[in-house]
């Protein structure tokens, strides 16, 4: 079956966010490729940028975080108008409330993580980064579709 793996966008502050990511989910990254790395005469980034993430994964369970510092020449990524949100199924209550309590630290709750009127245990967030987070538990699903 096809896994899907979240890719997010980041003004200068990737590394930053993947460390704190990394502090709630553990693990280690698999690939952080700064933009000094594929820097070529033809086509060089500024100092500014050079040390910025080109491109961060972080596995989680059977998937991969992802994702970038935008450079500037691209604009700027508009954090207050991300509308997707990363959608996380804990394995337990007390899974969801781990992730739920360490991803929302610092940012901005839009749902209190709790019984749903749908059944299931869930909160929803807004990160310090302006990313955005569903947390669910639901002891009815098995893991299959």
């Amino acid at each position: 079956m096809a896994l899907i793996n979240p890719y997010i966008n980041f003004n200068g502050n990737a590394e930053e966010a993947f460390n704190f990511y990394k502090s709630v989910f553990g693990g280690e990254f698999a690939r952080v490729m700064r933009f000094k790395d594929l820097s070529v005469p033809e086509a060089p980034f500024s100092e500014k940028e050079a040390n910025k993430i080109m491109h961060i994964a972080l596995p989680i369970g059977k998937n991969i975080l992802m994702g970038n510092d935008v450079p500037e020449s691209m604009g700027r990524v508009n954090e207050n108008e991300n509308r997707s949100k990363i959608s996380i199924s804990a394995a337990s209550k007390e899974e969801a409330d781990k992730l739920f309590n360490g991803l929302s630290a610092g940012g901005t709750i839009e749902f209190p993580i709790g019984d749903s009127p749908w059944g299931s245990y869930f909160g929803m967030f807004r990160d310090k980064y302006g990313i955005e987070w569903m947390v669910d538990f639901d002891a009815n699903y098995k893991g299959e579709v």
